[in-house]
């Protein structure tokens, strides 16, 4: 669009009374010490209970980030069955459990395993009455301690890499060669299938 003549363009006034819509984070000392409170206040209500459940170790998502470790939201229904613990009585007992998640490798199944084995270890279970405990409820009290901060904290592999000379036979191995080889017997394996059947069914043709 053109304008004739000198004129002046328009200007749009936008900024008015920006300071009744402009959010503000002077809470946050506030903030702060209510959330301390708080923690300070539940951990004295679940006393000697751990305030925070175990957690699973998962990797990170993407392959970007998926060389750390990390705390996921619970374990999965295999990782209970393979530790001998029931599914009702996990979250009784300061473990999270998540149904939606699956095992995509032994090795996470391995280590969570480990990790909910470790825990039973520590684990001092009250009985509900003082004095009559029940089936799976700990006879001694006396080592129980209040847990601070996460329970069973994850912790990193190791990057270390471990060098050794290569082999005579696998200085002398062709990989590229050989993955051709595969991917292309994977290809033609149903028109080699056919071709065989084929020649089995014409030789036998002949032999009537």
């Amino acid at each position: 669009m053109g304008f004739r003549g000198n004129r002046v363009l328009p200007n749009n006034h936008f900024r008015k009374d920006w300071q009744t819509r402009v959010k503000t984070w002077f809470d946050q000392p506030g903030r702060k010490l209510r959330r301390r409170q708080a923690r300070v206040t539940k951990a004295a209500a679940v006393a000697p209970r751990p305030t925070e459940a175990l957690r699973p170790a998962v990797r990170c998502q993407t392959v970007k980030y998926n060389m750390k470790l990390r705390a996921g939201r619970g374990f999965t229904l295999e990782e209970l069955k393979a530790a001998g613990i029931p599914r009702k009585l996990a979250s009784t007992i300061g473990i999270s459990v998540d149904h939606r998640r699956r095992n995509k490798s032994q090795e996470s199944l391995d280590l969570n395993v480990q990790r909910l084995k470790a825990y039973q270890a520590k684990l001092i279970v009250f009985p509900r009455k003082a004095g009559k405990p029940k089936n799976g409820d700990s006879a001694d009290l006396s080592g129980a301690e209040q847990v601070k901060g996460a329970v069973l904290p994850i912790e990193q592999p190791s990057k270390e890499v471990q060098t050794r000379a290569i082999t005579e036979e696998e200085k002398g191995f062709k990989a590229y060669q050989t993955l051709r080889l595969a991917r292309s017997d994977a290809r033609l394996k149903g028109k080699r299938e056919a071709r065989a059947k084929a020649a089995a069914e014409a030789e036998a043709e002949k032999k009537k």
